[in-house]
């Protein structure tokens, strides 16, 4: 254990830990997983083990963290504490994640994916998750113009802006044939970079601004085919001096998760300008981005009272708004525009409810509907349920975040969309 995981130790500052645990076969939970956890470093030191439970999750524990100052200024001292993780399942190849990162008063959320005993592949093993970018060494970003020229004739696939389902991520620059594609939801791909890239201690005005800024990037490179115009099979990296940085197989953080739930379908726009600005930052410490946004600096404008529009035209202009999507790919239902809550009738609530009961062959803690289209207590109940399986908050109101949620993990276990 390093010095100052060692002090905070015996002091008052931790996080928060929890792991999650599904078969990549079949998106089903994998419960009674046998789950070890260690520090990082002192991989023999087991300290806490602990099984899964039918929703796959394993219960929260606590853990020691560094002091919360360390992820708000930026220095030398590691500002999260980090940990190895050991899964085991039978049936299931065992998985071993070393660096599992956890912040002071903020609860990390670890996803494993166990492969079959039969499965010819797998993960990477161990799963090693690097240093966060705000604290290791990475390349700076490699300059871009915020807005692409779009020829007439050029091989545009999208006609509007489009969620994408899946991002395909080629794990190294472009040029590296060797380098795996890894297929990924949208919005995991987004909830891992922003825990890879900020801290999710930071005010929420800043991580929404840095969030929006990772989104629109994102789909400017969906929008303009960037790469597949260039000759290659994927549609972003993973390299900072191109990209952004995803890690394969890193935790998330809660704070961060919430925040993606509710905003995915936005990006970033400007007067007469169809595709999303490709908003480029730096950490604005070690590399200087006098044009871009400066991630510490976004944090400090959020720490004087900065609003998230307020701190991206300070960086952007202020031409530059918040859009939304026109269209969310990979749902078998939109969103109906309104919450759902108890004395809600009609087809949506149907819907909803007919999307529950099957999740709840997955997930035998959420309880079986009656499916009558009418949204009473055990409507509520079974949506409060899911909210808390998932890590959302746990209101019994179907709104944005839960809808799509609800319709990502429909989408899972009933195979309607076969990832690649």
């Amino acid at each position: 254990m390093n010095n100052s995981l060692k002090a905070s130790a015996n002091g008052d500052s931790t996080g928060e830990l929890m792991i999650n645990v599904t078969s990549v076969s079949d998106n089903y939970p994998v419960p009674d997983a046998k789950v070890s956890i260690s520090y990082s470093g002192e991989p023999d030191s087991i300290f806490e083990e602990i099984q899964t439970d039918s929703s796959g999750n394993t219960d929260i524990i606590s853990v020691p963290t560094p002091p919360i100052d360390y992820s708000l200024e930026p220095g030398l001292n590691m500002p999260y504490s980090e940990f190895t993780i050991n899964i085991s399942a039978e049936g299931f190849k065992n998985v071993i994640i070393s660096g599992s990162e956890v912040l002071p008063n903020i609860k990390s959320i670890q996803n494993v994916r166990l492969v079959p005993l039969q499965a010819e592949t797998g993960a990477p093993d161990p799963i090693v998750i690097p240093a966060h970018t705000l604290y290791g060494i990475y390349p700076p970003k490699i300059a871009e113009a915020s807005v692409k020229p779009i020829e007439e004739t050029g091989n545009i696939v999208l006609s509007r802006v489009v969620v994408p389902e899946i991002i395909v991520v080629h794990d190294g620059v472009p040029t590296d044939r060797t380098a795996p594609d890894y297929y990924v939801r949208y919005k995991d791909y987004i909830k891992n970079v922003a825990s890879s890239e900020i801290y999710a201690t930071w005010p929420q005005s800043a991580i929404r601004a840095n969030i929006l800024a990772i989104m629109s990037f994102t789909l400017n490179r969906v929008y303009t085919e960037w790469y597949r115009n260039k000759g290659y099979n994927f549609t972003i990296t993973s390299s900072t001096a191109f990209d952004h940085k995803w890690i394969y197989g890193r935790n998330i953080f809660d704070t961060i998760s919430v925040i993606v739930d509710e905003i995915f379908d936005r990006y970033l726009s400007k007067p007469n300008v169809k595709q999303p600005i490709l908003t480029q930052y730096c950490d604005g410490e070690r590399t200087k981005c006098p044009e871009w946004m400066s991630q510490w600096g976004s944090k400090y404008l959020g720490d004087r009272g900065y609003s998230t529009i307020d701190i991206l035209r300070f960086y952007y202009g202020d031409e530059i708004y918040i859009n939304s999507a026109e269209q969310i790919a990979g749902i078998p239902y939109s969103w109906p525009g309104y919450n759902l809550d108890i004395g809600s009738t009609g087809q949506k609530v149907l819907q909803l409810q007919q999307q529950l009961n099957v999740i709840s062959t997955a997930y035998p803690a959420i309880p079986k509907l009656v499916e009558d289209g009418i949204y009473g207590e055990a409507t509520a109940n079974s949506v409060r349920i899911f909210q808390r399986v998932f890590n959302l908050p746990a209101t019994g109101v179907t709104d944005f975040p839960t809808w799509y949620k609800i319709s990502d993990i429909y989408v899972g276990v009933s195979r309607i969309a076969e990832l690649a």
